[in-house]
């Protein structure tokens, strides 16, 4: 018998479906799982404004709601209260942008209000994050990246061969320092060792009053993986990496069929 009281969904691939849409039967499971006092955290590598277009169609608002952004660099209640947050550090920024013009890959870095590119002839996937996650595109030079800068992700953004043989090559020591994640073919990010989706959802809990136990995560890519090992019910979509399903108690349907809601259903809404 399970005993869930909190639910943290990734977005992409997992919460939406294959179009990129929150699909009605998605929608119907989780405000039925609210229904029950379950808390229902969004947790995605997209910023908080990429993440709010789904808090009202699901009913999510105000101080005891929670989102956790930035593959969990950042948590936030829905008033924009943040609750914790980890950014990168000045060297390891200076020292992965280098890292990037030498393995000839698109760089850029997230913070909360906006992306900035250090390459002039933007990546298309760029282009594409930027709508996605509705932040705006700056180009700026390293040098014009500054230790005031609060940043919360890097990212490289390339062809998936290009990503693949980038993060084959990432030395150990990096990887060791830093938390490294494929979040999709095309995006590999770099992190400040104490985020991570697990260390978020599980700070998140614990503020709660919540353990481990009571703690449901869904995911389909690497960057979900730490909260799928940390939570009770660690639940892969069956879309996902072989990695993630796994590491999971449970595999459910891909978000093409409403996966998210299959869970949640089996799980939450139709347990004793």
């Amino acid at each position: 018998m399970t005993d869930i009281k909190l639910i943290a969904i990734d977005i992409d691939g997992t919460l939406l479906n294959e179009k990129n849409e929150l699909a009605p039967a998605t929608i119907s499971a989780i405000k039925k799982a609210r229904e029950k006092g379950i808390k229902i955290v969004l947790c995605s590598g997209r910023p908080l404004a990429g993440i709010r277009p789904y808090l009202k169609p699901l009913g999510l608002n105000g101080k005891d709601e929670y989102a956790i952004a930035f593959n969990g660099s950042v948590a936030e209640d829905l008033t924009g209260q943040v609750i914790f947050e980890t950014t990168v550090h000045y060297e390891d920024f200076l020292e992965i942008e280098m890292m990037s013009r030498e393995m000839g890959v698109h760089f850029q870095i997230e913070t909360t209000d906006g992306i900035y590119a250090t390459n002039r002839d933007l990546s298309p996937y760029t282009v594409y994050e930027s709508q996605l996650v509705n932040l705006p595109i700056h180009y700026r030079t390293p040098e014009e990246i500054t230790p005031e800068f609060k940043i919360a992700k890097l990212m490289f953004i390339d062809e998936p061969d290009k990503i693949d043989l980038a993060n084959h090559n990432i030395p150990d020591s990096i990887k060791h320092r830093m938390g490294v994640v494929k979040s999709t073919p095309v995006f590999l990010e770099f992190m400040n060792a104490k985020a991570g989706k697990g260390t978020a959802v599980k700070h998140l809990a614990e503020k709660l009053g919540l353990t481990a136990e009571n703690v449901m995560a869904i995911g389909d890519q690497e960057n979900d993986l730490s909260m799928i090992k940390y939570a009770g019910t660690g639940v892969a979509m069956s879309n996902g990496i072989d990695d993630v399903k796994e590491n999971a108690q449970f595999i459910t349907k891909p978000n093409s069929e409403d996966g998210v809601a299959y869970a949640i259903n089996k799980y939450v809404n139709q347990a004793n």
